[in-house]
This record gives structure tokens, C-alpha cells and sequence, in this order.
């Protein structure tokens, strides 16, 4: 043989020791691969987890309830001036007005937590606009009840405001509905936004951790088996039980890692789905039948202007699209549409006194008690639902827990029982 083919054969099939160090090589570099797509893209996920239950479900759940808190002060206000001077009323408007309170700590509140959220200028601004905005028309309320207090002329009948009253009131819920309901709409738009951007990146991650720890650990399991079976067929060993232990913990940790995220993403998708989106359509679905609800007060302090007759019939009939299916709460709405036709009822028979009293009373069959009582059965649902995505987000993060860390030390044994697998192979050869 020429020397020609003699440097060709060593450069092509190499000595054994060197080829055994080329495997034993391919095999670390394979196992490294399998630490990095195990270890860090788990990581990456369990960071992501954390967004999704620290951040952006949190803000799409304070938005949401920040157009529920504002539908609901209109609503309030209408239950307040509508009771008039009516001595008998005012229990009612007590009510109302403890009502009106709360929603209005609630939003400054849920406003609040949005600018501390806010990812963004534009949301920061938006946050901003609606905390100018609320207080323009907490403005225009309290010019509507004093001018209704300091009227000069007799005490009105329930249903009727002194004309600068109602002129401020009208002022009050326009900047309800053409500005802070917009701008909270936009909010929770965005809000929902950011929550499907952070588990459409979640999902992308998995897919690559995934992926990528199926490819890196197939190719070290598969350059294990055959790093055991060159040896079995070079050295006429049948087993070489520190490759084999290699192999197993390989294959472990790549179904391990794979299993686990799966799992989560399972687990959260789920979550999302039958819980998160149920409760976010709850909460809007809420926040819709408050604000029909005040339509019911509006049309009387409006003299039966059919605009508000017709605003809540279109209102009930989205609400009842969301609560399709939600049993008691839907019953529960019908039963307060029966008392919304009530009201218009007794309103075109000239009976607006005795509407009045059905709108703002607070006994069995009265039109607020309906409503209460429908509200108690959405607002149970839409706990339960917020409840049930808590629980699933924390079973995730459990799921999770721990495994960013797992292959380092499992990836560190494979390493070192390779080392020791090849070890008295290659001490033969010095």
C-alpha cells in the first residue's frame, strides 16, 4: 500500500482511541444540547407563566372590572335622582348611593393598578384620560344632585327633575357613554390583547422547547446506543452499564422535560378557555346588564323617550347571547326583563309614580330586587370562573416548579458516567 493511501485510511478511519474520543466528543456535545433546550426554554416558560398570572391576566381581569365599577355609577346615579323628593324613597337612594361610592372607590382603585401595569405609553395615556374624565363626571353628578336639592320650585314628583338638574344629568351620562365607557372599552381591549400576546408567546416556546428537547435528546440517546454498540462490537463487551444508566437518564429527562410542558400548556390552555374567557365575557356581560339596567331609569327621567326603550333592548339581547347556556343567570335576566316591561307599561298608562316605585323599590318583585337577584347568580359564576383560572394558574406554576433546574445535575451524571464508561477503553491504548 502506498504511503498516499496509508495517510488517506488513518485520516478516514482513525485510530480506535481517537475515534472512541470523536464519540465520546459527539456524545457531550449532544448532551450540552439537551441542558440548553431543556434548561433554559423551561425556564424561558416558567417565566412566561409568571407574566401570564402576575401581569397580563391580572390587567385584562382590573380593566374589565373597571367598565363593570363605571357602568354601574350611572346606574346608581339614575336610582338616585330618579327617586326625587319622595320621602318613601329614600331608603333607595340611600342604597344608591352606597352603591355609588363603592364603584367609585373601585374604579379609582382598578385606575390605580392600570397605570401601574400599563406596559405602554399609549395605555399610560389612556389610564390617564379616563382618571380626567371620571372626575369631570363625578363633576356634573354632583351639580345634578345639588341643583335637584336647591330647586326654588315645589318638590318634584318621582320620575321629573328641575330642568337644570336633568341638563346636568344629561351632561353626566354622555360623558359616560361617548368618553369613559370608550376609553374603558379601548382598556380592556388592550388588556385582553396583551393577555392572548403572552400565551400565543408561551405556546411558541413550548413548541420550540419542545421540539428542540426531542431532537437534542433523540440524538444523544441514539449516540449513546451506538457508542455501546461500537464498543460491544470493538472490545466484546456485551454491556457497558455506565453508558447503559447514560442512556436511561437521557431518555428519562427528554420525556420528563417534554411531559411536564405539555402538561402546563394543557393545563393553562384549558384554563384560559374554560375559565379566564368565560369570566372576562361575565364581567362584560355584567357591566352591559348594569348599564340596561340603568336604560329602565333613564327612559322614565326622560319622559319615555323611546331611545332608551330601544338602547335596552339591544343591550338584554347581547347580555342574554353571553349568558346562553349559564342557567339560573339567564332565568334570573329574563325575570328582570319581565320587570323592565313592567316599568314602560306603567310609564305609557301615565302611571309614573307607581314605575318609579318599581324601579327603586327594594322588596320581593320590585325591578331593583330582580336585579339583585340576577346579579348575585352572574356575579357567583363569574367568581367561581375567576376562582377556577387562580387554581389552574397555580397548579401550573406547581407543575413547573423546579424543572429549569432539573437536567443540570441529570445532564451532569449522564457526562460523568460517559467519562467513566470510556475511561478503561481508552487506558488500554497508553
Amino acid at each position: 500500500m502506498s504511503a498516499i493511501a496509508r495517510t488517506t485510511r488513518r485520516l478516514l478511519l482513525p485510530a480506535t482511541p481517537a475515534r472512541l474520543r470523536l464519540w465520546t466528543g459527539l456524545v457531550s456535545c449532544a448532551a450540552v444540547a439537551l441542558l440548553a433546550a431543556s434548561g433554559l426554554l423551561t425556564a424561558r416558560v416558567q417565566e412566561q407563566v409568571r407574566v401570564i398570572g402576575g401581569a397580563a391576566a391580572p390587567q385584562a381581569a382590573t380593566a374589565a372590572d373597571l367598565y363593570f365599577a363605571l357602568s354601574d355609577l350611572d346606574a346608581q346615579v339614575a336610582r338616585m335622582v330618579l327617586a326625587g323628593d319622595a320621602a318613601e324613597l329614600s331608603g333607595s337612594q340611600l342604597d344608591a348611593l352606597g352603591a355609588y361610592q363603592q364603584r367609585g372607590r373601585e374604579a379609582d382603585e382598578d385606575l390605580q393598578r392600570s397605570l401601574t401595569t400599563a406596559t405602554s405609553d399609549a395605555d399610560r395615556a389612556l389610564v390617564l384620560e379616563l382618571t380626567h374624565e371620571l372626575t369631570g363626571y363625578r363633576r356634573w353628578v354632583w351639580q345634578t344632585l345639588t341643583a335637584q336639592a336647591q330647586a326654588q320650585a315645589p318638590p318634584q314628583p318621582p320620575g321629573r327633575l328641575p330642568p337644570d338638574a336633568l341638563g346636568y344629568y344629561t351632561q353626566a351620562t354622555n360623558v359616560l357613554h361617548l368618553r369613559l365607557l370608550p376609553a374603558a372599552g379601548r382598556l380592556r381591549d388592550a388588556g385582553e390583547t396583551r393577555l392572548d400576546r403572552a400565551y400565543a408567546a408561551k405556546r411558541a416556546t413550548v413548541a420550540w422547547a419542545v421540539g428542540l428537547t426531542v431532537l437534542s435528546g433523540g440524538a444523544l440517546v441514539l449516540l449513546l446506543v451506538f457508542l455501546q454498540g461500537w464498543l460491544a462490537r470493538r472490545f466484546r463487551r456485551v454491556l457497558n452499564p455506565a453508558l447503559a444508566l447514560a442512556t436511561v437518564l437521557a431518555l428519562g429527562l427528554t420525556a420528563g422535560v417534554c411531559l411536564v410542558l405539555v402538561a402546563q400548556e394543557q393545563r393553562l390552555g384549558a384554563a384560559r378557555d374554560d375559565s379566564l374567557r368565560p369570566y372576562l365575557a361575565l364581567s362584560q356581560a355584567r357591566a352591559l346588564s348594569y348599564d340596561a339596567a340603568a336604560d329602565t331609569s333613564r327612559y322614565l327621567l326622560s319622559g319615555n323617550l323611546a331611545l332608551y326603550r330601544q338602547d335596552f333592548t339591544g343591550k338584554s339581547e347581547r347580555v342574554a347571547a353571553v349568558l346562553d347556556g349559564s342557567g339560573a343567570a339567564l332565568e334570573r335576566w329574563r325575570g328582570y326583563e319581565r320587570a323592565h316591561q313592567r316599568v314602560v307599561a306603567l310609564a305609557g298608562a301615565g302611571r309614573t309614580g307607581a314605575a318609579v316605585d318599581l324601579v327603586t323599590g327594594i322588596r320581593r318583585g320590585d325591578a331593583a330586587f330582580d336585579f339583585s337577584y340576577y346579579d348575585a347568580a352572574v356575579g357567583a359564576d363569574a367568581g367561581a370562573r375567576k376562582a377556577g383560572f387562580d387554581a389552574a394558574l397555580r397548579d401550573g406554576e406547581r407543575v413547573l416548579a423546579g424543572w429549569p433546574l432539573v437536567p443540570l445535575p441529570v445532564v451532569g451524571v449522564v457526562l460523568l458516567l460517559v467519562a467513566l464508561g470510556v475511561r478503561k477503553r481508552l487506558a488500554e491504548y497508553r
